[in-house]
C-alpha cells in the first residue's frame, strides 16, 4: 500500500480503536508466518492520516514492529518463509529484492485487498542485531458518522 492517497483502497468504516485492534491481528497473522524463534518487540499500532483526506473523519492504521531471530543465520530463513507463505495466505508480493542503500537491504512489500492490507518487510542483515523491520499498514477507513478519529 503505498503512500499516493490514489492508490489507498478504502478499508470502509471503523472506530480508530477497532481498526487498530484488526491491524494487530494482521500483523500477529504475519509474524505467525516467520517460523523460526526469536524476539519481536513490543509495539502498538498507530493513527495516521489519509493523505488527500479530512484528517476528522478519514485515518489509516500503522502498526511498525521487528522481528530479531535468536540464531542471526535464522534472518534470511525468515523472510525465505515470508515470501513463500504470504502468497499462500492471500498476500501478493509486488516488490521484492534488494533496496538502494549501501548495505543492500533485502524488502519485501505485499497487499492483501480482503485485508485491507499491505506489509513493508526490510530484512536488516548488517544490523547488530539483525533484524526483520516490519510495517503494517490499513486501508484508507472512514469514522462511523457523529464519531471522531481517535490519535494514538
Amino acid at each position: 500500500m503505498t503512500d499516493n492517497s490514489s492508490d489507498v483502497p478504502s478499508a470502509g468504516t471503523s472506530t480508530s480503536s477497532a481498526a487498530a485492534d484488526e491491524l494487530e491481528r494482521v500483523s500477529s497473522g504475519i509474524h505467525d508466518l516467520i517460523g523460526v524463534r526469536g524476539k519481536t518487540s513490543d509495539s502498538r499500532a498507530t493513527v495516521t492520516e489519509c493523505s488527500g483526506k479530512d484528517p476528522d473523519k478519514y485515518f489509516r492504521v500503522l502498526h511498525p514492529w521487528s522481528f530479531s531471530p535468536a540464531s542471526p543465520g535464522d534472518l534470511g530463513v525468515a523472510m525465505q518463509r515470508l515470501k513463500e507463505a504470504l502468497p499462500k495466505h492471500g498476500w501478493k508480493i509486488v516488490e521484492y529484492g534488494p533496496d538502494t542503500s549501501r548495505n543492500k537491504n533485502l524488502r519485501l512489500t505485499a497487499d492483501n485487498d480482503a485485508k485491507r492490507a499491505g506489509v513493508h518487510i526490510v530484512q536488516m542483515a548488517k544490523d547488530n542485531p539483525p533484524m526483520l523491520s516490519v510495517d503494517v499498514v490499513s486501508g484508507c477507513y472512514q469514522v462511523p458518522d457523529g464519531q471522531e478519529v481517535e490519535h494514538f
